[in-house]
């Protein structure tokens, strides 16, 4: 299971634990804000994971690039000595480094892609964590007029409290199915497509290595006058 949807479960756990704890919406609150702080931390380390690698990749990447820039360099010397079966070595090497770069580059794009995804997704939490923090002191007013009220309640008639009892329960259900919509659609969000072309070009570009070497050595020759 990726760290992606590691993440959207948690969230999607959050919201269950919102819902079997409904009987008092301030209580509520301060323990739901105590799992997302907890959730925090886990997030902020797999976030540095990701960025890790990322970084990772990268280095990989132009370590590759390094490394072919090398053996053109000594391809040239060969041919310069005279020496053109060591040249043909040299380039036949360059474009084995080549082809792997192909391979690296696609994953340090994938690499990129999941450490954009997942700052993104550490940012609005702590703007959501926030946002709650802001909210909770109306949300505990609010509900201290909802105790007075439902006290008050309960002098009325027993229809009335079942009535009220009701639209409380169907305003908390709302909001727990909006937060679970909110949830589901951040994970299909979070789906990577694949990119069928890459996986294939690689099936196609192994014939071709020999010829490739023998056409690199002669433009080779013809850019150095040989």
């Amino acid at each position: 299971m990726g760290i992606l949807s590691r993440f959207s479960q948690i969230i999607q756990a959050n919201v269950n634990t919102a819902l079997d704890k409904m009987e008092d919406p301030s209580k509520m609150i301060d323990q739901y804000l105590r799992e997302l702080n907890e959730n925090l931390a886990q997030v902020k380390k797999e976030t540095a994971g990701v960025m890790a690698e990322e970084t990772r990749t990268k280095r990989l990447v132009d370590a590759n690039k390094a490394e072919i820039e090398k053996y053109e360099s000594l391809a040239k010397k060969a041919l310069l000595a005279g020496n053109e079966g060591d040249a043909k070595v040299f380039l036949a090497k360059k474009q084995e480094l080549e082809s792997a770069g192909a391979g690296l580059a696609t994953a340090y794009a994938a690499a990129h892609e999941n450490a954009v995804k997942m700052r993104q997704m550490h940012d609005k939490l702590v703007s959501d964590i926030e946002s709650l923090k802001t909210r909770r002191a109306a949300i505990k007013a609010k509900t201290a007029v909802a105790k007075t009220q439902s006290t008050l309640n309960k002098v009325g008639a027993a229809s009335d409290k079942a009535a009220g009892a009701m639209s409380a329960f169907d305003r908390m259900e709302e909001k727990a199915n909006r937060m679970m919509d909110e949830a589901n659609a951040m994970a299909d969000l979070n789906t990577a497509p694949i990119d069928e072309a890459k996986e294939l070009e690689k099936k196609y570009a192994a014939g071709a290595t020999n010829a490739a070497v023998d056409d690199e050595l002669e433009r080779l020759k013809k850019e150095m006058g040989l």
